[in-house]
């Protein structure tokens, strides 16, 4: 992937047009394959998805590619309940329009309702994530989960979350498993909105390549 360290052959450094900023891993390959679904090359294109494996690291990464570092514009992907981490960090990095009414959407950072597990689970339909685990070879794991003493009585949806989340690089697997399933009418607004925000048109003058 093309990042902000990569350098061409003749020894300068490739910067990427723009940042996306993201939590963990799944939410890179769920954008990633989102792009690939709707024919863009996000690499090709000079957006950088950043991993920056959780939240309370986003100072670090908007400074170091925001405004008090590579001058990159940013957008990025975050779960609800940890806004206010987001716009404490995204301030401390020189980006205090973070701390105005609306201004991590103004910014192009767009909050999953609850996660991104449960944005795909809500657009897929728990039948639809279901035949999707099923396709992928481990209906059988599901079914051992749900049997067990500890999930009896828990919804599918919760049940389909544990799943998830109960393996090394489950999530990571099934964002693209999940997102390559979804309708294209059904795609979470957040995942949407973050690869508009991005997109080649929607570039500042100057940003252009």
């Amino acid at each position: 992937m093309t990042g902000a360290s990569d350098a061409a052959p003749n020894g300068a450094v490739n910067l990427p047009h723009s940042v996306v900023l993201v939590e963990g891993a799944s939410d890179r390959v769920a954008l990633h394959t989102l792009a690939e679904c709707l024919g863009r090359d996000l690499d090709a294109e000079g957006v950088e998805v950043v991993a920056m494996g959780g939240i309370t690291n986003t100072r670090a990464f908007a400074t170091r590619y925001g405004p008090r570092g590579l001058g990159l514009p940013l957008a990025g992907l975050y779960d609800a309940a940890e806004e206010p981490l987001l716009r404490r960090g995204l301030a401390a990095a020189g980006l205090e329009e973070a701390l105005e009414p609306h201004g991590p959407e103004r910014m192009g950072f767009y909050g999953c309702s609850t996660d991104l597990e449960d944005e795909l689970i809500r657009a897929l339909g728990t039948d639809g994530v279901e035949a999707v685990i099923e396709a992928a070879g481990e209906a059988q794991s599901l079914r051992l989960l749900t049997g067990m003493p500890a999930q009896r009585g828990w919804t599918r949806v919760a049940v389909l979350r544990r799943f998830l989340g109960s393996q090394a690089g489950r999530k990571a697997r099934y964002a693209a498993l999940l997102v390559s399933a979804l309708d294209p009418g059904r795609v979470p607004e957040p995942l949407a909105a973050v690869l508009a925000h991005v997109e080649p048109d929607a570039w500042p003058p100057g940003v252009r390549g």
